[in-house]
């Protein structure tokens, strides 16, 4: 079925306005170790594109300025970017908490043998991608050996103290579905995963299942197989009202490795930029200009987040 056609067919998604900002999430490039399936930014090991030392420097400025209590950092894998660690180390040093969302095996890789110790002694609140706790699922999804190299990352950070219930070192794994599918009860599979890790001497805090998007690789699969039409459906009648309130978009604002702003990390990846008085990084510097209350952009992708339990970067959104 044609994009045209699904379009036609689709509901539009009810509107949505911008609350109070607590989260900055950076994308800091597309450059990453591995190349996975589900990867709504594409990036890989091919991708060149990466946030100059200019803008990275006025993320500090920008957190103060506008209070933010949250600096979320991604890409690709953000810990590839060669102003990674000293941005990390200006953010905590606001007193901002950092969140890293890591692929887990690129703390194996030539070059990172300090970057576990490193978040550990900066207290950088850890998000890890391992989309099941079964080997065969994971390289899959991910590639060969992933799923192994993923869990010498994780016995990594448990001997630093992750995983163990500390604020100070938190430890979230991430689960999103092989795929046109959406994902099962957050709690229940989290004590799958628990059980399962545990079997293997793996700890940590909380699992967060998220819902495949469809766009870019994940859509351009399911168009392939002729599914893309049957999955938006799907969304669209599993959207939950209750969502609305929680939905990440309402609380952050995500940026991208040019600088330019995004009501969330898929509208980034579909060039959506945000409505109202800023469009830049830079833009954040005036304080005056008021963004609560604006206009958040919206389209059909935007029904993964409030299908079922709801979606976000923090997992679901009901219990």
């Amino acid at each position: 079925m044609s994009a045209s056609v699904l379009i036609a067919r689709s509901l539009p998604f009810p509107p949505l306005q911008r609350g109070t900002l607590t989260t900055l999430q950076v994308n800091l490039g597309y450059r990453c170790n591995q190349s996975c399936s589900h990867c709504h930014v594409n990036a890989g090991p091919s991708r060149t594109e990466m946030m100059s030392a200019e803008l990275v420097a006025l993320i500090p400025a920008v957190l103060e300025r506008r209070g933010i209590r949250f600096l979320d950092l991604t890409g690709g894998a953000p810990e590839l970017h060669r102003d990674f660690r000293c941005l990390v180390r200006c953010a905590r040093d606001q007193g901002v908490s950092v969140i890293d969302r890591c692929n887990l095996t690129i703390l194996t890789e030539p070059g990172q043998e300090t970057l576990a110790r490193f978040l550990a002694d900066q207290q950088v609140g850890v998000i890890a991608s391992l989309p099941c706790y079964s080997a065969a699922n994971v390289d899959q999804q991910r590639g060969d050996g992933v799923f192994e190299r993923s869990l010498e990352g994780l016995r990594m950070l448990n001997a630093l103290g992750y995983g163990s219930g500390d604020p100070k070192r938190t430890l979230d794994l991430v689960f999103n579905p092989q795929g046109p599918s959406l994902p099962p009860a957050q709690v229940l599979l989290e004590a799958d995963y628990k059980r399962e890790l545990g079997s293997l001497g793996i700890r940590f805090d909380r699992l967060l299942t998220l819902a495949n998007m469809p766009i870019k690789r994940f859509s351009r699969q399911l168009e392939l197989q002729g599914r893309l039409a049957d999955y938006q459906r799907l969304l669209e009648e599993a959207h939950n009202p209750a969502n609305l309130a929680a939905v990440m978009c309402r609380q952050l604002l995500s940026v991208d490795w040019q600088g330019h702003l995004y009501d969330c990390d898929f509208n980034q990846q579909l060039g959506l930029s945000v409505q109202g008085g800023v469009r830049h990084l830079r833009d954040l510097l005036d304080a005056s200009i008021a963004i609560e209350g604006d206009s958040i952009r919206t389209e059909l992708h935007c029904f993964g987040c409030t299908a079922g339990a709801g979606s976000s970067c923090g997992g679901a959104l009901q219990d």
